[in-house]
């Protein structure tokens, strides 16, 4: 019913370099970080920086859509505010990161 101790006794470390045993252990670890960098954190930096370098070059006029869906264009710039005209007459004042992307000139009508 229970095992002998000559069969539950572990067998003996293989003879190993002073700590490569620990440093393979870590391997998938690193391994796994640095797949996660290059697949999910490196693209989503530069999303942002794309995203960044288009919101400082934002002009008067450039036709944008703005994070609701809503086309329209700029009206006016401020440091952190664009008034986006929607119709006419009709003007919202938005933060400057809610403008998704800017659209080719005559997309709005």
């Amino acid at each position: 019913m229970f095992i002998s101790s000559a069969y539950a006794q572990a067998a003996a470390p293989a003879a190993t370099p002073s700590g490569a045993g620990g440093l393979m252990s870590f391997l998938p670890l690193v391994l796994m970080f640095v797949v996660l960098y290059f697949i999910m954190i490196r693209p989503q930096m530069k999303r942002q920086k794309e995203h960044k370098a288009m919101i400082d070059a934002l002009a008067k006029g450039d036709e944008v859509i703005i994070a609701g869906g809503v086309l329209g264009k700029i009206a006016k710039l401020g440091d952190t505010y664009v008034h986006v005209e929607v119709a006419a007459g009709v003007e919202l004042q938005v933060q400057r990161g809610s403008v998704l992307q800017v659209l080719p000139k005559g997309s709005v009508k």
